[in-house]
Order: C-alpha cells, then structure tokens, then sequence
C-alpha cells in the first residue's frame, strides 16, 4: 500500500518558518494504521512530489523502508518499486488526494481518497474516507484493507491480550 503524503497523512497545510523551515503535523492513529498493516505483512510506501526532512523523519519512526520524494512521476516511482518487489499494480492500494495522484490512482487495484479531494479524484476512486486528511483518514483506509484480508480482529486482539 502506497500513500502521498501532503493531503493525505497531513491535512495538506504547509507550516513554513521564516528561515524556511518546514513544520508538519501527522496524526498519530494514522501512524498506528500503518504499523498494523506492517504487522499484517503489508509493505508500505511514501510517495511525495516534495522532499521534506520531516517526512523522512516519521516515515523512520514508523519503519517505512520504501520512501521517495520529489517525485516527479509518481507511477514510474511506483512501477519502479513494485518490480523490485515483483508485485504487478493490481496488486498494490494507493490513497491520493490531487490531480498528480490520477495515475496511481486509476490504476492500482486498490484507490482511496480523502474527502478534501476534488471531484475529479473523488469520481475515480474505489473508496472516499469519512475521515479527513491529517485526521485518522489513513487509519479508516488501513483498517478497511485488514477487515478485507480477515486480519482486523487479530490486529485488535494483540492489545487485549
């Protein structure tokens, strides 16, 4: 599964110092989404069109390997992973918010979106999250992805135990 980052694990703000430094602010039941599906043995990746330290920062804390930035061309970023992985992309989700994220989006087996999306996405996917971007958005699409796989109860059972 594979997520833009600005829109979708943020709310899309930009938090800029006046020295340029950059601020953003990622929920943390988003970040416990994704170590689910981690769990679930799920491989996870960032694909951003900005390069942003904060990003690489949190994609560390949560252990995603597959992160790339600046990305000009989001499909052949990701058409490029995924043949390293030797999955095809009917294989792979990804969850965008914009117009760059189209590609993806229209041809992975698996599309989400946030409800900020603009028409145009928001037609072309195959789930459009309750939840907001930046606001458990991520958490609703990572929970959704293990209920379908039968793997959301034992995610859950792992912290009743």
């Amino acid at each position: 599964m594979a997520f833009d980052v600005d829109g979708v694990l943020t709310d899309g703000t930009l938090h800029l110092s006046g020295s340029g430094e950059e601020a953003k602010a990622f929920h943390t039941v988003d970040g416990l989404g994704m170590k689910l599906l981690q769990a679930a043995g799920v491989e996870l990746a960032l694909i951003s069109g900005r390069r942003s330290g904060v990003v690489a920062a949190r994609a560390a804390e949560l252990g995603i390997a597959h992160v790339f930035q600046a990305s000009d061309d989001k499909l052949a970023t990701l058409e490029a992973l995924l043949g390293r992985l030797q999955l095809p992309l009917a294989a792979c989700g990804y969850m965008g918010d914009d117009l760059p994220d189209l590609p993806l989006l229209v041809r992975c087996g698996f599309a989400a979106t946030v409800p900020e999306a603009p028409d145009a996405v928001r037609e072309r996917v195959h789930y459009v999250c309750r939840k907001s971007a930046g606001h458990g958005a991520v958490r609703e699409v990572c929970e959704l992805i293990l209920a379908a796989q039968g793997a959301l109860d034992a995610a859950i059972q792992r912290y009743l135990a």
